[in-house]
């Protein structure tokens, strides 16, 4: 093995050699474990949190093939209907072209160029993350197969009439001049203004009702005033006639609940095509909604002379007209929540428009029952409850988008021969191929109907929504879909719960009859250090690549595993990834010291030593028993439904650092590294043994490790002279030829407790490590002298000690520190090694700075105003450095004593 581990000269190597073998496609006769990956989308380049998500799940089918199973991790991209239509969009606009001056034929074929030249960008980054996936199955949601899915998903639907073409007010992206989902919105808190606005009376133009609103420019779509019909102050006008400022209309004052009398003046104006809250007010009472702007937000002809102002210099000169004419009751500043465009940054705005939509109920109830009857789980169970608020409001859901990059819906209406108009006298016709809408208009409208396919595209969530079964070949009947569907587990970002997993349970029930997977886990959101959100507009990203590229993938998978808690969001800076490095470090040294001394247990383990267990040493009878508490807590935490991936990173963190590098290779690298040609016939069995428990511990740790740091685990298997690779090997269980048990572990744990004692003597006196000490040990009981006795090798092989005596009940050396431990106390004399008169002078020095300090900390506690005030993490930090000093203070205190 290379002195120093270098991840770049391995990584490379091994992701050929995997993908050469065969080894992430479906293989052997396990039974069945499936994963689809969220697809990301094809614009994309890999950020943090593809690093974590992706990690998560390799982390997952590594693991389950390592127990046999058939893993399947399907892996693909979405086309990402307007983030790859915008930068096609940009692209051309460098070159001074427009779309429109493409047309729609010669546009999207420029997408598919830019798809073909930038698409695999981030499947390439995602190998070099490690990803295991089947990168022979590589799907794509334009592709001929899925887009048959499509097709065959929203024929269905239409055809149980649960799609429909309507008019509904739904999110209008001006720039971008397509409708959005809920979803695709982001409420923004913003400075705003609060205008109080005079509609006089149509009777009696003297007298005039306020009503407030956010956005005076939408008061041309006006169509009545609504008040509380329980607020005094009004009644007498319910039924009356305003006329709107600034034009000839008049509209009603009408009594609603949504005119609430503590809000405001209590009035408010109803604009049904501009606001979803009129909306409804709008329908439950018969209002015929009045559209006053255009789809590109400037105003139009019901404006009057504001007519083509664009919405935002209308408001002014609307607002500057008002107060000239007196009708300005009053300003007032305020911060609102604006809707944006999650893409374009664009203020959304609500409009009344002919759209396709999905009527959500008939699909929504079966979903809910699949997860309230626990068929599908959400880890952790808390986002039971986001994915219950978004379905429950049975919000039919709006499909179509006003772009050339997608799914075009398969539509077809009957236009006139002459101009090419749509013929108001037939509807569309819904239809799997443009063949089969032509035989279907034939016979409704005859053999000379002429067809225009819809222009409008689907949703990109709605291809998305049958990703688990239309990767298989859905509609077809496939082995693959016949073996993989249902898959076993979803890992994905809480941000896409509404956007993605609903649909996908939906559109699984409603077309296949089950669930597509029964566990969904949810990881936390990647934040940068402050536990603010990455953006490119920040500047507080951390690219993967480059981390990779410093630290190794080992390394960035290893930390992101450390740092996943329980769906928790995570605040991350580079630094966090030098634990990763060090650990990857830590083992490669322990395993390259070993090597050049595993003569005879290498490769085949029938040829090492049998584990005798009551001739075992006990450190290793302890290793043994320890490493068995490690495969089943690791076996445990990465179970679905538990998928504690942080427990189980942990605990391996703890086994290889604490346990098999730096507590049992000190303890037996004497015995393991001894010269086998100049050994005695004693040394020599017991060094057979010593690297016997060695290598069959280390196998199953690199094993254990592998879903982790998958690169240096198989590299460390070669070098152990293995040839079948480890990503195929076979899991570890615990109890299957261990030697270990719990007298062993409980008396090494003693000893190792009775260590740290020792080191915490050494630290408080400020004793080097490389200083010898002598040290005795006294036991309450004869018991524990008879038990410990046998081991003191333990001691003396991590600490640097002189003479080692352990007895029962001795008594406290003349000038000596004193330690405790379960059983009994330990003193180092310190005579010849530290002055007393100078020592006190030292510790008096150092309690006189921790009374200080922990006095100050008191005191800022005790301020109500700091307590009440400050964060609650700043206050319980404050806390915690409280207890720290006076811990600090106790234990200076006993050393003085100790001193005399």
């Amino acid at each position: 093995m290379d002195s120093r581990y270098s991840p770049q000269d391995i990584e490379e190597k091994w992701y050929r050699v995997w993908r050469e073998a065969g080894a992430f496609k479906p293989q052997g006769p396990g039974k069945p474990f499936t994963i689809v990956i969220p697809p990301p989308n094809v614009t994309g380049a890999l950020h943090m949190g593809h690093a974590l998500n992706n990690t998560l799940q390799d982390v997952l089918i590594r693991f389950k093939r390592l127990q046999g199973y058939r893993t399947l991790w399907q892996p693909g991209t979405d086309h990402a209907g307007i983030a790859t239509q915008s930068v096609v969009e940009k692209q051309l606009a460098k070159e001074g072209v427009k779309r429109q001056d493409l047309g729609r034929e010669k546009f999207v074929a420029k997408v598919w160029e830019w798809k073909t030249e930038y698409g695999d960008r981030i499947v390439n980054q995602l190998m070099r993350l490690g990803s295991s996936c089947d990168w022979s199955r590589l799907r794509f949601t334009m592709d001929e197969g899925l887009s048959k899915a499509v097709r065959e998903v929203f024929v269905r639907l239409h055809e149980e009439g649960l799609i429909y073409r309507g008019t509904r007010l739904i999110n209008w992206d001006p720039k971008l001049q397509t409708a959005l989902a809920d979803e695709e919105v982001d409420s923004k808190e913003t400075k705003g203004h609060f205008w109080s606005i005079r509609y006089p009376l149509a009777d009696n133009p003297s007298e005039t009702i306020t009503v407030s609103t956010t956005r005076p420019e939408t008061m041309f779509g006006d169509v009545a005033v609504a008040v509380n019909g329980e607020d005094e102050r009004y009644k007498h006008l319910i039924g009356k006639q305003v006329r709107i400022p600034g034009t000839d209309r008049t509209i009603p004052i009408i009594a609603d609940e949504h005119a609430d009398p503590t809000k405001g003046t209590g009035a408010v104006k109803i604009t049904p095509a501009h606001d979803f809250n009129d909306y409804e007010v709008g329908k439950r009472h018969n209002l015929t909604p009045i559209i006053a702007m255009n789809l590109d937000a400037t105003l139009n002809h019901q404006a009057g002379k504001y007519q083509g102002m664009n919405r935002f210099v209308a408001r002014k000169a609307i607002v500057a007209d008002l107060e000239a004419a007196g009708l300005l009751a009053g300003v007032e500043d305020r911060v609102i929540p604006i809707p944006y465009c999650y893409r374009s940054e664009e203020v959304v705005e609500p409009y009344l428009l002919d759209q396709w939509f999905v009527n959500m109920k008939p699909l929504a109830v079966p979903a809910l029952e699949a997860v309230e009857q626990g068929r599908t789980r959400f880890v952790p169970a808390r986002y039971t409850k986001t994915y219950r608020d978004w379905l429950e409001p049975f919000k039919d859901w709006c499909i179509s988008r006003q772009l050339w990059w997608g799914h075009q819906i398969p539509a077809w209406y009957v236009v006139s021969e002459t101009d090419g108009k749509r013929r108001q006298d037939t509807p569309f016709v819904v239809a799997r191929s443009v063949e089969d809408a032509k035989a279907e208009a034939a016979k409704k409208y005859g053999p000379d109907a002429v067809l225009v396919q819809e222009e409008d595209v689907l949703d990109t969530w709605f291809s998305s929504a049958l990703w688990p079964f239309s990767t298989l070949g859905w509609p077809d009947k496939t082995p693959e879909l016949a073996t993989h569907y249902p898959t076993d587990v979803l890992v994905t970002d809480r941000g896409i719960i509404y956007f993605w997993v609903a649909r996908m349970i939906f559109s699984g029930l409603e077309f296949l009859d089950k669930e597509p997977f029964h566990t969904v886990y949810i990881h936390g959101t990647i934040l940068d250090e402050k536990g603010q959100r990455m953006s490119k507009s920040k500047g507080n990203g951390i690219d993967p690549i480059e981390m990779i590229e410093k630290y190794g993938a080992d390394a960035m998978r290893f930390a992101l595993m450390i740092l996943t808690t329980e769906g928790q969001d995570i605040k991350l800076s580079p630094v966090k990834f030098e634990t990763g490095r060090n650990f990857a470090n830590k083992l490669w040294n322990a395993v390259r010291f070993v090597l050049p001394h595993l003569e005879g247990a290498l490769g085949d383990p029938g040829n090492r030593e049998p584990l005798r267990g009551g001739e075992l040493h006990l450190a290793d009878r302890w290793i043994l028993a320890r490493l068995d508490e490690t495969i089943k807590t690791v076996t445990e935490s990465l179970e679905p439904p538990t998928l504690r991936f942080s427990e189980a990173a942990q605990a391996l963190y703890r086994f290889t650092w604490d346990d098999f590098c730096s507590s049992y290779l000190e303890i037996r690298k004497k015995v393991i590294t001894a010269d086998a040609a100049t050994a005695t016939p004693e040394a020599l069995a017991a060094k057979k043994q010593a690297v016997s428990v060695f290598a069959t511990v280390l196998e199953k740790l690199i094993t254990l490790l592998h879903p982790f740091m998958p690169f240096i685990t198989e590299e460390i298997r070669q070098a152990l002279g293995k040839e079948e690779l480890l990503i195929t090997s076979k899991w570890p269980e615990a109890g299957k030829g261990s030697h270990g048990d719990a007298e062993a572990k409980a008396t090494m744990e003693l000893l190792l407790k009775m260590v740290d004692t020792i080191r915490a003597i050494r630290g408080d006196y400020t004793l080097p490590p490389s200083q010898a000490t002598d040290v005795r040990i006294s036991c309450d009981s004869p018991d524990l002298l008879k038990r410990l006795q046998p081991h003191a090798d333990v001691i003396s092989s991590l600490e640097k000690v002189g003479t080692l005596v352990i007895e029962t009940n001795a008594a406290k050396p003349a000038f000596s520190a004193a330690g405790l431990f379960p059983g009994g106390r330990i003193f180092i004399p310190l005579e010849g090694i530290l002055d007393p008169a100078q020592e006190k002078v030292r510790l008096t020095k150092e309690l006189g700075k921790a009374e200080s300090f922990a006095a100050a900390q008191e005191k800022k506690l005790s301020n109500d105003a700091f307590v009440k005030s400050a964060p609650a993490d700043v206050v319980d930090g404050e806390r915690t450095k409280l207890q720290s000093q006076k811990d600090k203070v106790e234990k200076l205190k006993a050393a003085l004593a100790d001193l005399g």
